[in-house]
């Protein structure tokens, strides 16, 4: 009887081996388990539409700038196959919702993320391939409501300026250069908390545009632009330089297609002035494949009366807009660009400035021996954007920290923004040529604002010896008080 029973005992455990090898075995080749987080069954009401709501509908609802509505089932349901291809091909060009940033590198903390989770990816991939059912109805949550369709992320502005219509014909080649100025009507100083830049346009966003560029929907690729008191010069008489020497032009971050509102740091908002006029002398202008009309509306967000900053801004380059070699029929080059800061720095934002071939860009900082890749992120030549790190991930770094850019270009057919990738690209500012910047907003901190925004972090993230903070090499190195003064005179 006790043989039996070793032998059965035997037996059922080596059959669960047995099968747990055969799984082992077939997993590979298609039958896998679906992440713990997903649902065993997946419906639209009850487990798209949250997703969809968040991250999806602020562009693709009724009115919005998406070809086509996700808001209900009836609108989502012929879209099934292609939100799941859509969402699911990683942090690069054409990906949705168009967020690049790499998960598995870097800062993970920043301002309006509407990327998806790898359970989120599987739940609509899942949807898909179970035909797409509907669900319960009560299950549906309730229907966002948008004030406007044309509704300011800033919220409303205080001060809205339009720049001058143009028009861009459906075939047209490239266009780059001068813009008229416009006065901003600003009648005392203030300053700017944040601001959103829109492209106003007669292109109806539901009609097919035989064109993919720019999102087949805008016109205008980039702006570079600031505001300065122009005191009655022509804008040829104007010095692009003034914004390194004085208050009385200020440049701002710079207007790209797709790219989302700027929002500055509360210690660092930026002056404008009162009777300034917006200037550009850098406009990109990119056909659509249909005669539009189109201007640029300039939303300011103000901040109270009475403010003062106690930040300054952090004016210094990082890129290359000269020395740029990009081969022929070639894809996974880089280029590199580097910059050694002269001041203590605080990075609210890291925002890729590439043409066509860009694919990718990593920021670096080396201090010391410490080497830490601060992000990598995808690059999409038609939907640019710009990350704004949190207050508390935001890079801390001390003077003499080295920062390296690497952009990763593509000049390939398997990149489809490629016009030709037969054409060996070098620097130029139309989409056939290239850029290489970092356009990313930072602020110059002096020693103590260093240390106190250092503590701050500390006791935020409550950290220990023991961490690692990326961005911040000396976070953990505590200020080392000042001996004292031995009384009387006498040394003790």
């Amino acid at each position: 009887m006790e043989a039996g029973k070793t032998v059965g005992l035997g037996f059922r455990i080596g059959t669960a081996w047995l099968l747990a090898a055969l799984v082992a075995l077939v997993m590979p080749f298609g039958l896998s388990a679906a992440p713990a987080g997903v649902p065993a069954e997946v419906t639209f009401t009850r487990d798209i539409a949250p997703i969809v709501q968040r991250s999806c509908e602020n562009c693709h609802r009724p009115g919005g700038v998406a070809p086509m509505s996700l808001a209900t089932y009836e609108d989502a349901r012929p879209w099934a196959r292609a939100m799941k291809t859509r969402t699911s091909i990683g942090p690069k060009a054409g990906v949705m919702p168009p967020w690049y940033v790499e998960k598995n590198i870097g800062i993970q903390k920043f301002h309006n993320d509407p990327s998806l989770s790898d359970d989120e990816i599987a739940t609509i991939a899942k949807w898909a391939d179970s035909g797409a059912p509907r669900g319960n109805p009560a299950d549906m949550p309730p229907p966002k409501q948008y004030i406007d369709n044309a509704a300011w992320a800033i919220g409303a502005p205080d001060l809205i300026v339009k720049m001058q219509e143009i028009e861009v014909k459906a075939t047209a080649p490239d266009w780059w250069g001068e813009v008229p100025s416009v006065p901003t009507g600003l009648t005392e100083d203030r300053y700017v908390a944040a601001l959103e830049i829109k492209e106003v346009n007669d292109v109806d966003s539901h009609a097919g545009s035989g064109r993919a560029t720019v999102g087949g929907r805008f016109v205008f690729h980039h702006m570079i632009w600031r505001t300065q008191v122009l005191d009655g010069k022509s804008d040829q008489e104007q010095d692009p330089l003034a914004i390194f020497n004085d208050e009385e032009a200020v440049n701002w971050p710079v207007h790209e297609v797709g790219r989302n509102a700027d929002f500055f740091d509360p210690k660092s908002a930026r002056l404008l002035k009162a009777g300034s006029s917006v200037v550009s002398d850098s406009v990109h202008l990119h056909s659509n494949g249909r005669d539009t009309r189109a201007h640029l509306e300039i939303g300011f967000k103000l901040m109270p009366k009475g403010y003062v900053p106690t930040y300054k801004r952090a004016i210094f380059g990082l890129g290359n807009g000269v020395d740029i070699d990009i081969k022929a029929m070639e894809a996974n080059q880089q280029l590199h660009a580097y910059t050694v800061l002269q001041q203590h720095t605080k990075i609210i934002s890291f925002e890729p400035h590439l043409h066509a071939p860009g694919a990718r860009m990593c920021l670096e900082a080396i201090w010391g021996y410490t080497i830490q890749t601060l992000n990598c992120v995808g690059y999409d030549h038609n939907w640019v954007r710009g990350y704004d790190y949190t207050d508390e991930s935001a890079p801390l770094l001390p003077k003499g920290t080295i920062l390296h850019i690497v952009g990763f270009m593509d000049n390939s057919p398997s990149n489809k923004n490629i016009p030709d990738p037969r054409n060996w690209q070098g620097s130029g500012n139309r989409s056939v040529a290239n850029m290489f910047i970092d356009l990313g907003i930072r602020v110059a901190l002096t020693d103590d604002q260093f240390q106190e925004e250092m503590a701050k972090r500390r006791e935020k993230l409550h950290l220990t010896k023991n961490d690692v903070v990326i961005g911040c090499p000396l976070c953990l190195v505590t200020p080392v008080p000042a001996p004292a003064k031995a009384s009387g005179g006498q040394q003790q």
